[in-house]
């Protein structure tokens, strides 16, 4: 029997409840005419998400990931439209470091099955965020049914443009800039029909989402265990975020369990509305 979770936040009924299908099951909005983006990490206790002390790039490390957190990442994926993700990723899986081709995975035909009961494709489409599109798309994801973006800027190079769109990704402009401009790739996006995205990529596209003012709900799992390490990234990489991207937590669990000795806390936190986008600035020397 799968160890229950222990509800924290917010206060009232502390009865344990199931781990699988905390997330399927969760409600979420979608508006009628726009897009509700939400993203997901698993992160240690001194705030590591990726190690890359003596690998050749950074990977989300062992000692914090488990099946427990992956169970409720991939419910989060079933969950969603489209699923944003970055040309470094696809460099990751090309070299085997990455974990999957994207969700659904092969384990969790449950969650297809509920996608398709609810009237949806059994796999979300993908957006691909890359300003050099040195990035290999493969076959499998347009085997799946799946439409595939790529949201870029307009100095890509058109070699490039032209073999993504060759196997047939659908290549957008979201910018002028060196990176790609998230608000205009989600009001793209929303108008295209999509009404939630799920953010499974790293540290700097959450920083592009942050600035943007565009991410509004942020799952962390917190894994009651310190890592250290010197090549390290968190959540966010970027310019400092001026004002502060703000948040309420909405709920939060305990598992004990946590596939092994360390538990861990299953949080969500939704942005406070604001005035909308955040500038960066430099951090002062």
């Amino acid at each position: 029997m799968t160890p229950p979770l222990i509800p924290l936040h917010p206060p009232g009924n502390h009865d344990p409840i199931p781990l699988t299908n905390l997330y399927r099951d969760l409600p979420l909005p979608r508006g009628d005419d726009r897009l509700y983006v939400y993203g997901n990490f698993v992160t240690s206790l001194d705030g590591r998400i990726a190690l890359g002390d003596g690998l050749p790039a950074q990977t989300v490390p062992g000692s914090i990931a488990n099946r427990r957190d992956w169970r409720l990442f991939q419910e989060l994926a079933a969950r969603a439209d489209i699923l944003l993700s970055s040309g470094r990723y696809f460099r990751d899986l090309q070299a085997g470091r990455a974990q999957d081709i994207l969700p659904l995975g092969t384990d969790y035909g449950d969650l297809v099955a509920w996608r398709q009961d609810q009237g949806l494709p059994g796999q979300p489409d993908v957006v691909v965020l890359s300003a050099t599109l040195d990035f290999p798309l493969p076959e499998l994801l347009f085997r799946q049914g799946r439409r595939v973006w790529v949201a870029t800027v307009t100095g890509a190079s058109p070699r490039a443009r032209d073999r993504l769109e060759r196997q047939g990704a659908t290549v957008i402009d979201c910018g002028a800039g060196p990176r790609v401009d998230a608000a205009r790739l989600t009001r793209h996006l929303a108008a295209e029909g999509y009404r939630r995205a799920y953010s499974v990529t790293g540290p700097w596209v959450m920083h592009e989402l942050l600035r943007a003012g565009v991410l509004e709900s942020l799952f962390l799992t917190h894994r009651l265990r310190i890592v250290a390490g010197a090549d390290y990234a968190t959540i966010t990489e970027g310019p400092v975020l001026a004002p502060p991207a703000d948040f309420d937590l909405v709920h939060l669990y305990l598992d004990r369990e946590g596939d092994g000795r360390a538990g861990q806390l299953f949080a969500r936190y939704d942005r406070r509305s604001g005035p909308g986008p955040v500038t960066s600035e430099s951090r002062p020397g």
